[in-house]
């Protein structure tokens, strides 16, 4: 049986002193198939670990329906990296920020206002001993004096940026240690004093996380981890996009200097990110320090590993630095070579997002949040009739979650954007007016968890209340369903548009699908939700995991919002992911 422990300077596995080089890789980001070719160029890099979070909004999105096979197949995850000879580091929050939706927390949790998120608030812990155990079902069998290669949990994450709740850790610990985990568990936080001092309680190790200024990082660390290893568990190389925002990149000379230090001064490390991935679907989050602004679908963060499982310069870099320290592989992960290039017209399949799914009848008094609706969807389209009035009108929202298409009479009149700060529109008089509000991504990180989304705080028209509303919500997966036997149009209809197009492969292939030329909306390729795009960039390119294709014909689906200034499909070489700063 192998043991891990900590000693009083170091790791130990089996009482000898260990450093962990490890990276994240997170298992929901990347497609099923494509997690033993990421875990392996890992290990082509250097890195003798893997750490991921666990997302449980991703295992469980209504409550009560646990899902670990698939994509949230964690053991198989944890499995593919015992078998390519590496370690695993888990941290399943249940918290984990990650730019993911909801900082990786239910819908369904955190729209219950009786509870106390991140807190020993006794409701919250009921729910997270629940999500806990069935983590832990997992994990406890793969551990290393199991066998297996799991050698390190973390509690929480980053807790000292949000509270100071030590209970809450005590308790999280209590249900880790009763759940069979057994190896050394660690907390993380930035080395400010606050953080390290607030985020974490005796018994557990303390790490940081950073990705500069590596010598005075790690003294302000071991002033509050007076003993045994230090370690960054978040070697910060890159960055996240947000729509309307810049590419983010590091210097690859920059961060390999870095790292050096670390290692140098005798440190453990987890480089975060060693391959990003991306946010697949309707799984982004979003910031908001003063302005609302999501993610991108791209996860790319400029890593040894980009979007697509391609080596890039900091892979390089970074295994010349490990090779300093510890034995790297004679073996390196092959270069990126280009995709597949094609062109189609797309053709239009009509409107859509007015009828994909049938309204319920049931009138609210005001417009009913998504919560409230009890759906998942991103859409929720809103109608009232309009008073009789003529001439314009001021149409004013207490607040837009996060984005509006108005409509009056079928006509679009104009659009309301949160991350703009918008909150009315001056609208002609008419008789049905219809709202499509989009949520866009739900915050991740601070005290803006779990926030309703929809339209806020009601809605008046010149100052009178509009009151009884019909809302619908919209899929785009069960949208685009539909779609496939809808009446094609001309592609001149006002408002929200389909379009299709057909492109033929010789083989499955990963792929680029340029959106330059399209507005915003969300894209299919056979079926699979790609995720959105935005006319505002950076990323103008869609990583097409090339299980999501097939040899012959692949069907591609746009579901548009606006409108397309270009009625193509382009599939371009490589990913575009926007201009970086200077």
């Amino acid at each position: 049986m192998t043991t891990f422990s900590i000693g009083e300077t170091d790791f130990l596995r089996d009482g000898a002193p260990h450093r962990i080089l490890s990276g994240a890789i997170h298992y929901f980001r990347v497609h099923p198939d494509q997690w033993a070719d990421r875990i392996r160029k890992a290990r082509l890099m250097g890195l003798n670990t893997i750490e991921t979070y666990v997302a449980w909004n991703a295992h469980e999105p209504r409550r009560g329906a646990w899902d670990a096979t698939g994509a949230n197949d964690l053991g198989r995850f944890l499995d593919l990296i015992a078998a390519e000879g590496m370690d695993a580091i888990v941290r399943p929050g249940p918290y984990i920020c990650a730019e993911w939706h909801n900082g990786g927390l239910p819908v369904w949790l955190t729209r219950d206002e009786r509870i106390r998120l991140r807190s020993s608030d006794p409701l919250f812990l009921a729910e997270i001993k629940t999500y806990l155990g069935r983590v832990y079902d997992i994990v406890a069998p793969r551990q290393i004096d199991h066998g297996g290669p799991v050698v390190l949990v973390q509690i929480e994450n980053e807790y000292g940026a949000y509270g100071d709740d030590a209970a809450y850790l005590d308790a999280l610990v209590h249900l880790t240690r009763d759940s069979g985990i057994t190896v050394p568990l660690t907390t993380v936080d930035q080395p400010q004093d606050r953080m390290l001092r607030d985020g974490s309680i005796p018994g557990l190790h303390r790490t940081g996380s950073f990705g500069s200024h590596v010598d005075q990082r790690l003294a302000t660390l071991r002033a509050h981890q007076r003993s045994g290893p230090l370690m960054c568990s978040e070697f910060w190389d890159g960055w996240f996009d947000w729509w309307g925002g810049v590419h983010h990149t590091t210097s690859a000379e920059d961060a390999a200097d870095q790292l050096d230090r670390l290692l140098a001064a005798g440190a453990s490390v987890n480089i975060y990110m060693f391959h990003g991935g991306t946010n697949f679907g309707l799984t982004n989050g979003a910031n908001h320090k003063g302005r609302y602004l999501p993610i991108t679908t791209s996860y790319d963060y400029d890593a040894p590993l980009d979007e697509a499982g391609d080596p890039t310069a900091k892979f390089h870099a970074f295994r010349s630095v490990i090779a300093k320290y510890a034995p790297v592989p004679a073996e390196t992960a092959p270069a990126a070579t280009p995709r597949a290039v094609a062109e189609a017209p797309l053709h239009p399949l009509g409107p859509w997002g007015a009828a994909s799914a049938a309204s319920t009848g049931v009138v609210h008094a005001d417009p009913p949040s998504f919560e409230e609706l009890d759906t998942l969807a991103p859409l929720v389209r809103y109608e009232t009739v309009l008073p009789d009035a003529d001439g314009r009108h001021q149409l004013l929202f207490g607040e837009v979650r996060d984005s509006a298409l108005v409509s009056v009479d079928g006509v679009p009149v104009g659009r309301i954007s949160r991350t703009a700060g918008e909150r009315s529109l001056q609208i002609p008089s008419g008789h049905l007016l219809t709202v499509l509000v989009e949520e866009q991504g739900r915050v991740n990180y601070d005290h803006r968890l779990g926030e309703p989304k929809g339209l806020i705080g009601g809605a008046s028209l010149d100052g009178e209340p509009l009151r009884s509303w019909r809302a619908t919500a919209i899929d785009p997966v069960t949208a685009s369903t539909a779609l496939t036997a809808a009446i094609p149009g001309d592609g001149t209809d006002p408002g929200p548009s389909a379009w299709t197009a057909e492109v033929v492969l010789d083989a499955p292939s990963d792929l680029f699908l340029d959106t330059t030329g399209w507005g915003e909306g969300y894209a299919l390729v056979n079926g699979f939700l790609l995720g959105r795009y935005r006319r505002t960039g950076p990323q103008r390119t869609l990583f097409v995991p090339a299980p999501a294709t097939r040899a012959g014909g692949n069907t591609i689906t746009v579901l548009e919002l606006h409108h397309l200034d270009d009625r193509r499909v382009r599939l371009v070489p490589a990913a575009l992911l926007g201009p970086v700063e200077e």
